[in-house]
């Protein structure tokens, strides 16, 4: 099936003789004249112009295709929508670049089994494979022959960097970088153009080179509907055909639903505090008023702080005392701000001192939340930074956190970024406050699952391991490979019961897993005073 090189006068001949034999099994749709395919968004290549002059579409008893846009339908995406597989769960979409239309991809992201099937290498082979089933009377799609692997687009972008492993490679994805292509195995730098910097939630088939067809793709989406949510089922999978006909891009739109796997995360580099302080230095100079800085201080001050300050703080706090971007609230990275002032209760769910370090008061509609670097008080290591409800009582009824970045200089790095990106643009203020609404817990962002302690009973994994000795009740999650940013909220898994109340928000190794430990049962709610944290 599906020979090398059908003539598109063949395969319109042939469906037009079964409509003639069939005419109740298959109805075929008028055709398009030249004038129509001109005005089309894009081009239409000889060999299926030959097609659509005839046909238009076709309909059987299970299928529907449509050849060209209809109503308000247009293309999009690099690819043209042929029709809907699997009962509408799925979509049959074919490239439309300019050197010609290809290839046909049946994606079909849903149920307990995803399927992507690059079923022809172009638009007139997979006319003419679909008349030989039709003739065949199998109505069926073709399964795949052949499989190829999805390869996250990070790994892509990121294959010939240098640089530290992010979380996700410590996590066990680190394999998906030889795939990509690292050190010593040949980055396709054609591929590498087409994702960029690649994204967490993005993964791309190379549709160049496939073993065969039909060739299924090993991949499936990043969330998960096994467990329920409030909001369950508003995810998508979007895809995109890019470099004409070059590669399929799939990217995961987690939207009230669970994450189902680990992400490749965006590799942290070594020296990031050092380029952390030169970009913010280098955008204070271009961007006068948009981006400030504050003066940084001693070593002989950092050292008589009350917790440990690792270098790479230090490389940073000695330059840099606070960041004011246009757009961001004002990071105050020194000890005694006034936005570092903590509600006592607030405080003492957080963890207490030595086990956070304020950074900035985060305020979304009428609440407010307390951006901090997690510090694990038992090797004083400085690790994730988290956003979290600055009011005691929000907290104590809905726990949820932000994972912002895997450390402050990652934090400053991504700051640097976005800054960089909205000063080429008109109004810089609102285009930073818009890229960074991840800020604030639970706005839009994907959602780790929290699970109970006890799933973990018997892991390998000592940080896994160590959690099972939490109080019974508590739900935690695994933030080492999970995309940056997310919305961990733990009063959505369906296991944390409605009237639960918060005790404590437990972290482990510096913010690598969070949990929350409920109260088990009514608790008196002390006064709010502000007391600052550190100083």
């Amino acid at each position: 099936m599906y020979h090398a090189g059908p003539s598109a006068v063949d395969a319109v001949r042939a469906l037009k003789e079964l409509a003639r034999e069939r005419p109740d099994e298959l109805e075929l749709f008028e055709g398009f004249t030249d004038a129509e395919l001109d005005g089309w968004a894009v081009p239409v290549p000889e060999e299926v112009r030959v097609v659509l002059r005839e046909i238009g579409g076709l309909e059987t008893e299970d299928h529907e295709y449509r050849f060209g846009p209809r109503g308000r339908e247009v293309f999009t995406d690099g690819c043209w929508t042929l029709g809907e597989t699997d009962f509408g769960e799925g979509s049959l979409i074919v490239g439309v670049g300019a050197a010609g239309w290809g290839p046909v991809v049946a994606v079909n992201p849903w149920g307990s089994d995803p399927d992507v099937t690059v079923e022809a290498p172009d638009f007139t082979t997979w006319l003419a494979g679909f008349a030989e089933r039709l003739a065949d009377g199998v109505a069926d799609r073709p399964r795949g022959a052949f499989s190829v692997p999805a390869t996250s687009t990070v790994a892509l972008a990121e294959a010939d960097e240098p640089g530290e492993a992010g979380e996700a490679d410590q996590a066990g994805e680190a394999g998906e970088a030889d795939q990509a292509g690292g050190a010593g195995s040949g980055v396709d730098r054609e591929l590498a153009a087409l994702v960029g910097r690649g994204d967490p939630l993005t993964d791309l088939v190379d549709l160049h080179g496939l073993p065969g067809y039909p060739c299924s793709v090993d991949w499936e989406p990043y969330f998960s509907t096994v467990h329920n949510t409030a909001d369950t089922g508003s995810s998508e999978v979007q895809f995109e055909i890019v470099g004409e006909g070059r590669a399929l891009l799939l990217r995961s739109v987690v939207s009230g639903d669970f994450l189902g796997r680990a992400v490749r995360r965006h590799r942290v580099p070594a020296d990031a505090a050092r380029r952390a302080v030169a970009e913010l230095r280098e955008l204070a100079d271009s961007c006068p008023g948009l981006v400030e800085l504050e003066a940084g201080c001693a070593d002989s001050d950092m050292d008589g702080w009350s917790v440990p300050v690792p270098e790479d703080v230090r490389t940073v706090f000695r330059e840099i005392g606070g960041v004011a971007i246009a757009g961001l609230p004002a990071l105050r990275l020194l000890p005694g701000a006034p936005e570092h002032a903590v509600d006592p209760e607030l405080h003492r769910m957080l963890g207490g001192d030595g086990s956070y370090w304020p950074l900035a008061r985060i305020v979304h509609g009428r609440g407010h939340a307390l951006a901090q670097i997690r510090i694990d008080p038992a090797t004083g290591r400085w690790g994730y930074v988290v956003s979290v409800p600055g009011d005691g009582e929000s907290l104590r009824t809905y726990p949820e956190l932000a994972l912002l970045a895997e450390s402050l200089p990652d934090l400053l790095l991504t700051f640097a970024r976005l800054a960089r990106r909205a000063a080429a643009g008109p109004d810089f203020a609102a285009r930073m406050a818009r890229d960074t609404r991840w800020l604030f817990p639970n706005t839009g962002e994907p959602w780790p699952r929290p699970a109970p302690v006890g799933e973990w009973a018997g892991s390998v994994d000592p940080l896994l391991a160590a959690a099972t000795e939490l109080p019974d009740g508590t739900h935690a999650a695994d933030l080492r490979a999970v995309p940056i940013p997310s919305d961990l909220c733990f009063y959505r898994a369906a296991g944390w019961p409605y009237a639960a109340r918060l005790e404590r928000l437990h972290f482990a190794a510096a913010g690598r897993l969070a949990a929350a430990v409920p109260v088990p049962g009514p608790v008196p709610v002390p006064a709010s005073v502000n007391v600052p944290v550190v100083g």
